[in-house]
C-alpha cells in the first residue's frame, strides 16, 4: 500500500513541564521543501541528547491513522486535531508499525532512510497530553511510530510519496520487534533471534541485559520520569 507524508513538521527546544527539563515535542507543520541531513530535518531540534535525536533517531515517523484510535480512547482532545501531537516529523497515511520492517530503506523526496527502531515512549507523553499514564498506554498499544536513520541526505516537503527500496528483514515488522521489547515475559529463544538482528545500541544492551539477567528491566523512570512522578 502506498504511503504519503501529509506532513512535514518541526519543532524547537523550549522548556517543558518539570523543573529543568527542555522538550521540543511541540512540533508543528512546515510548508516548502527542508533539508535532511545525517541529524535529521533542518530547523528541528531535541531537548535533551541523551535520550533524543541523534544519528539514529534522526526522524520520527508517526502514522496519522493512529489518531483516530486515540480520540476514541481518550475523548476530544486538543492535540488529536491536527498532526504533531506526539512530537513526530513524518504524519502519513498508508503504512503503521506493522508495515514497516527493521532495516526497510526508505525513499522520500530525494533523501533515503533507514528503519532504525521503534520508539520507546517517556513521561514526556503524559505530561503533554495531560493523561496519566499516556506513555504506558502507547507502548501497551503498540501505537508508537518509528525512527530512521539518514543514509543519503536530501530535500522533502509534503504531499511526497514513500517509496520503499529494500527490505533485508522482512520478518521483523517494528510492530513485532516493539511486541518484544515491551514484552513483560521472558523468551530466551526469542530474545536471541532479536539478538542476531542490526540492532541499535541501546536495544542491544537492553536485550543483551535482559536475556543475561533473566528478568525485564523496570520501566518506571522512562515511562514516568526518573522520580516516578
Amino acid at each position: 500500500m502506498p504511503a504519503y507524508l501529509d506532513s512535514l513538521l518541526t519543532g524547537q527546544a523550549r522548556p517543558f513541564t518539570r523543573p529543568g527539563s527542555l522538550s521540543a515535542i511541540d512540533k508543528q507543520p512546515r510548508r516548502g521543501e527542508l533539508k535532511v541531513t545525517f541529524l535529521g530535518i533542518a530547523g528541528d531540534q531535541q531537548g535533551d541528547l541523551r535520550v533524543h535525536g541523534g544519528a539514529e533517531k534522526a526522524i520520527h515517523h508517526y502514522p496519522r491513522e493512529h489518531y483516530a484510535a486515540w480520540a476514541a480512547e481518550l475523548g476530544p482532545h486538543p492535540l488529536l486535531e491536527q498532526p504533531g501531537a506526539f512530537g513526530e516529523n513524518f504524519s502519513s497515511s498508508g503504512w503503521t508499525e506493522a508495515d514497516v520492517c527493521l532495516g526497510d530503506r526508505i525513499r522520500v523526496g530525494t533523501a533515503l532512510l533507514e528503519v532504525s527502531q521503534g520508539r520507546m515512549p517517556c513521561w514526556k507523553l503524559n505530561d503533554r497530553f495531560e493523561v496519566a499514564q499516556m506513555a504506558l498506554r502507547v507502548q501497551q498499544s503498540g501505537r508508537t511510530g518509528w525512527y530512521y536513520r539518514v543514509l543519503e541526505e536530501g530535500v522533502v516537503e509534503a504531499g511526497d510519496a514513500f517509496e520503499r527500496v529494500a527490505r533485508p528483514h522482512g520478518q521483523w515488522s517494528v510492530a513485532r520487534l516493539s511486541a518484544v521489547l515491551f514484552d513483560k515475559h521472558l523468551e530466551p529463544e526469542l530474545l536471541r533471534e532479536c539478538l542476531a538482528l542490526p540492532l541499535v545500541p541501546n536495544w542491544r544492551r537492553t536485550l543483551e541485559k535482559r536475556l543475561e539477567q533473566r528478568q525485564v528491566e523496570d520501566w518506571t523512570s522512562r515511562l514516568q520520569g526518573r522520580d516516578g512522578s
